[in-house]
């Protein structure tokens, strides 16, 4: 790919290094190989080792067996079973230097959407914004989806710039893998999908045309469907349901799902606290009742059955219809004396905690990182970490306001994200964070328009040199050339 002239190469290198270094140091100071991590390795290696795509578990008798699951899509698991096929079985470090290199290519692609938009001065300020943004680097020290679906909305953004200024089959096929390996990943991937879409059309209607642009992108929607078509086969033989992407619940079919629990956690759940301490534990770990904030209760009488229900499933880590028939009856209770509070107010907490929370989760840091009197260097640090995303976010802002091309496309894309996001019970920051090559690119205008009026500004109001002057001395300047030659 070709993003910059030849005089810009050492520049790029620079920017490379630089990035290659920080994530290079997360892999070695943080790497995170738990959690989904080791529940999308064991998917992977029994897909390569018993070709069954499933999950391990011990039966009465203590022996190990493998049950098919469709609770994660297809996507990240090939790309480990890919890993484990050429570095070994269960070897997480070469996937994370991997994800790191995939990492970098995202920050060249971001630098190349912006060549295209704006300019090369631009895009070498995307690059180094890219390369050094902790936020996005620090997740390539995990075995998690968020650095190929970065990737891939890179890619996609990317491939679109080109396709309209270039309509051909290569850059269309580039845009039908971008958006269809995002949904393999994750099942929110297919919203690059709907966005990439419409924008091919709504872009495409001046240059292709409107008839090509339609006929191009309905035969990339049709393409990209054969794999969750295979998808959907799959479970419809193996578990007799119809289910193209992954059950929003997160259960294999038969399966408890506690619709109750998380129907009550609802109606009080908005920051990722609450996410790591009571959600990520319910079923099979400890709960800490005391762990509940105020807001989780609205009388004396809601305090002490939430209290009972909580002590019943800490006597074995496990779920019952009956406990969760009694948090779903609490639910009703509460969702009628406020129903703008579980609908409105509180979506609108979790959406705000997802985008503004200092992104620290995946540092040493303490979950409750606000509390100064326990910790007072991590709450600075926090604070600092929590100033960086707001400027990313007010810098994007700013560069949506002058109006770059494709503003429609890339606003659509935060915009959709965020409603999906509206609906989430559970926040996390890393839900936001493929967002960020947008962000990122529209940062990069406005640092680039900010930085060029500022030396305008600078070299017509500097010290004595006023716009006279300045007219006056290039005036002279040509003289003196005329007078010399």
């Amino acid at each position: 790919m070709r993003v910059f002239g030849f005089r810009r190469r050492p520049a790029i290198f620079l920017a490379l290094l630089a990035g290659a270094t920080l994530r290079v140091w997360f892999i070695h100071a943080f790497p995170q190989i738990q959690g989904d991590a080791l529940l999308y390795g064991d998917i992977a290696s029994n897909w390569l080792v018993h070709g069954v795509y499933g999950l391990s578990s011990r039966n009465v008798h203590g022996a190990w067996s493998v049950s098919p699951t469709l609770i994660r899509l297809p996507g990240y698991p090939a790309f480990l079973a890919l890993c484990f096929k050429l570095f070994g079985l269960d070897t997480y470090r070469p996937v994370l230097y991997l994800q790191a290199s995939i990492d970098l290519a995202t920050c060249l692609l971001i630098a190349g959407f912006v060549r295209r938009l704006c300019s090369p001065r631009a895009a070498m300020i995307a690059l180094w914004l890219a390369a050094l943004c902790p936020f996005t680097a620090n997740y390539v020290a995990m075995p998690l989806t968020e650095t190929l679906s970065i990737f891939c909305v890179a890619l996609g953004f990317y491939a679109l710039a080109c396709w309209l200024d270039c309509p051909g089959w290569r850059t269309a096929a580039t845009l039908t893998f971008a958006w269809s390996y995002s949904a393999l990943l994750r099942p929110d991937g297919a919203l690059l999908a709907v966005v990439l879409f419409l924008a091919m059309v709504f872009y495409g209607r001046r240059s292709p045309g409107l008839a090509r642009a339609l006929r191009t992108a309905l035969v990339c929607a049709a393409i990209s469907i054969t794999p969750f078509v295979a998808w959907a086969w799959r479970n419809a033989t193996t578990f007799h349901v119809f289910q193209p992407l992954a059950p929003r619940t997160a259960v294999d079919p038969g399966e408890f799902a506690a619709p109750g629990f998380e129907a009550w956690t609802k109606t009080w759940m908005a920051d990722f606290a609450s996410t790591y301490e009571i959600y990520w534990n319910v079923p099979g770990n400890y709960a800490d009742f005391h762990a509940l904030p105020s807001r989780a209760f609205d009388s004396a009488a809601q305090y002490r059955e939430t209290q009972r229900l909580f002590a019943e499933y800490n006597r074995g880590h496990r779920l019952t219809p009956q406990m969760d028939a009694g948090f779903a009856a609490l639910a009703a209770q509460r969702e009628h004396a406020h129903p703008w509070r579980s609908r409105l107010e509180l979506p609108l907490l979790r959406l705000a905690d997802m985008w503004l929370r200092p992104r620290v989760e995946m540092l040493n840091i303490e979950l409750r990182w606000w509390q100064y009197g326990r910790h007072r260097a991590e709450t600075r640090f926090s604070f600092a970490y929590g100033a960086l995303n707001l400027a990313f976010l007010l810098a994007a802002a700013a560069g949506a306001f002058w109006w770059p091309r494709l503003r429609g496309a890339m606003l659509g894309y935060l915009i959709v994200r965020s409603l999906l996001l509206l609906t989430v019970a559970a926040p996390e920051p890393r839900y936001t964070l493929e967002a960020f090559p947008i962000l990122l690119a529209l940062a990069a205008h406005a640092v680039d328009l900010g930085t060029r009026a500022f030396s305008r500004a600078l070299f017509r109001d500097g010290p004595g040199r006023t716009a006279d002057g300045a007219a006056s001395a290039g005036l002279a300047s040509r003289e003196g050339l005329s007078a010399g030659s």
